[in-house]
């Protein structure tokens, strides 16, 4: 029969008690924080998208971006910072590793969004050291979060979608498909030294030859590997639709009649877009 202390209490007999109390401390500890860093990675990821919704209303490219949009982005700019200031912490060290799924999401979809920025901007694709130095930047007072290059990379995959949405409702609005400007060589429509004709650039050049890029990755095997899988089939048929419309809009378009613009369908994936015959 156990025995009793004066008070009444029994007394613990265990020596692994305390071993298993700091045990649960450190698992309750492990899911808190799992758990924020959660809810701040899906935050993100729905702040990001509604910078992306705000981007697709623009219709020039190499541009700055117009006040309206910067105006109607920063209240989605400033819960990103905060978001990724109030994980920072939990994401230092070994936990940078240890909870990098926890935070994927979020860092991917802040990266589309990012990218298809700089592209309107630039016309050009966001680097993975500019980006990661973007992201970093974005806790200013503490250590910030290291974005890591599979989420550039997933992020780059998933912005070849926005250009697509971006080409086809620019097509269907306007009846041409965006040239990039300021280029110099890549616009002219003269030859080349070796008697070849210049390729004119536009979007869909951009996009040919980002495909190209991608379809030449080596990713191995694994869990990323297989994500990059999924994303290259949308990402190609994010090629062949842009691919369609323009065919719609330039072969076709030239059995209509004067003045014929594009029909109004939803085959860009969710907004105006280029119906083409199949």
């Amino acid at each position: 029969m156990e025995s009793q202390s004066k008070d009444g209490v029994a007394p613990s007999t265990s020596p692994f008690m305390p071993m298993f109390e700091r045990f649960r401390a450190e698992l309750d500890e492990h899911h808190d924080r799992r758990e924020r860093i959660i809810k701040a990675s899906r935050d993100i990821t729905a702040a990001s998208k509604k910078i992306i919704f705000t981007l697709q209303r623009i219709r020039k490219l190499n541009e700055a971006l117009p006040q309206h949009a910067i105006k109607s982005n920063k209240q989605y700019q400033d819960t990103i910072q905060s978001q990724i200031a109030s994980v920072s912490g939990d994401l230092q060290c070994l936990h940078t590793y240890r909870y990098s799924r926890q935070i994927s999401g979020g860092c991917q979809e802040w990266m589309e969004a990012a990218c298809f920025q700089h592209y309107l901007e630039t016309t050009t694709l966001l680097s993975y050291d500019d980006a990661a130095e973007k992201f970093r930047q974005l806790d200013e007072a503490g250590s910030g979060i290291e974005l890591s290059p599979e989420d550039w990379l997933l992020g780059v995959y998933d912005m070849t979608g926005e250009l697509m949405r971006f080409a086809i409702t620019t097509m269907a609005t306007t009846g041409e498909l965006l040239k990039p400007s300021g280029s110099s060589q890549s616009d002219d429509d003269g030859m080349d030294v070796d008697g070849q004709a210049h390729r004119q650039r536009s979007v869909l050049t951009d996009l040919r030859e980002l495909r190209a890029a991608l379809e030449s990755l080596n990713v191995g095997t694994g869990p990323f590997a297989k994500d990059c899988e999924k994303k290259l089939a949308v990402m190609q048929t994010s090629v062949e639709k842009v691919e369609k419309a323009l065919y719609g809009l330039v072969v076709r378009g030239a059995e209509r009649p004067k003045g014929w613009m594009p029909e109004i369908g939803d085959a860009g994936g969710g907004g105006r877009a280029v119906e083409v015959e199949g």
